[in-house]
C-alpha cells in the first residue's frame, strides 16, 4: 500500500483523438514511486498516443496530464529532471559512436562521465562495441545502446514504448531485472510491451486501453 495519496503522474480525464476518431477518453490514473504500469490493448487503441502524451511530446484532445499535482504543460522544466523517454525506434544517430550517443543523450538533462558511460554500455553486453559507429551495429546492439541510458544516472520515471524489440532472450531476461530493480527502488515505469513479462515488480499492473468502457 502507498503511504502517500497523490499520484507522482496522473492522468485527468484524459482523451487521445488521432484522424477524426477518438483512440480513448475519460482516461483517469495515477503513478507513484514503485509503480510499474503495462499499457496493451489491439493495434490502433493508442498504446503509443498514450505515452507520447504523458511524456509530454503530444496535446490530448481534452483532459490533463499532471506531473506532482501541477499541470504538465507548467513543468516542463520538472518534466526534464524527472523523466527518461524511450520511444519505439532507438533514436540514436547511426554515425555517431556508440559512446558519442551516449554522451549526447546525456548531455541534455544529465550528463554523463566517459567512465559511467562505457559501465553502462557494458551493462547491456557492448564492451568492445563502444567505439564503433551506430550504423554498422545490428537492430539488437543499437537497441542496447538506446537502453544503456537506463543504467546512467537515470531520473525516476521511465517511459518506455517496445523497449524489448529486436533483443534476445538473454537481453530479455536483463532488462526485465532492471525494470523490477528501478521499482523496487521507488521508481516508475510505464511502458508498452507485447512480450509477457515473467518479472514483475509488487506494484505492477496492466492498463488495457481495448477493455475501456464505450
Amino acid at each position: 500500500m502507498h503511504l502517500t495519496t497523490q499520484p507522482f503522474l496522473e492522468s485527468m480525464a484524459l482523451a487521445c483523438e488521432r484522424d477524426g476518431r477518438m483512440l480513448f477518453e475519460g482516461l483517469h490514473f495515477g503513478v507513484q514511486a514503485g509503480d510499474m504500469l503495462q499499457v496493451s490493448g489491439p493495434n490502433g487503441s493508442g498504446k503509443s498516443s498514450l505515452l507520447r502524451l504523458l511524456a509530454g511530446l503530444m496535446q490530448p484532445a481534452e483532459g490533463e496530464v499532471r506531473l506532482a499535482g501541477k499541470a504538465l504543460h507548467d513543468q516542463r522544466a520538472e518534466l526534464a529532471r524527472s523523466l527518461l523517454w524511450l520511444g519505439h525506434a532507438a533514436g540514436i544517430k547511426g554515425l555517431l559512436t556508440a559512446q558519442e550517443n551516449l554522451a549526447w543523450l546525456c548531455a541534455l538533462h544529465r550528463p554523463a562521465t566517459s567512465a559511467a558511460i562505457d559501465a553502462a554500455l557494458r551493462a547491456v553486453g557492448l564492451r568492445g562495441f563502444e567505439d564503433v559507429p551506430c550504423h554498422t551495429l545490428s537492430a539488437g546492439q543499437q537497441r542496447r545502446v538506446a537502453l544503456a541510458r537506463l543504467y546512467l544516472d537515470a531520473p525516476p520515471l521511465w517511459i518506455l514504448d517496445e523497449p524489448f524489440t529486436a533483443l534476445d532472450k538473454q537481453g530479455v531476461a536483463q532488462l526485465e531485472q532492471h525494470l523490477e530493480q528501478h521499482c523496487q527502488n521507488r521508481g516508475m515505469v510505464i511502458l508498452t510491451t507485447h512480450h509477457q513479462l515473467a518479472r514483475r515488480p509488487r506494484c505492477y499492473r496492466e492498463l488495457d486501453l481495448g477493455q475501456l468502457p464505450a
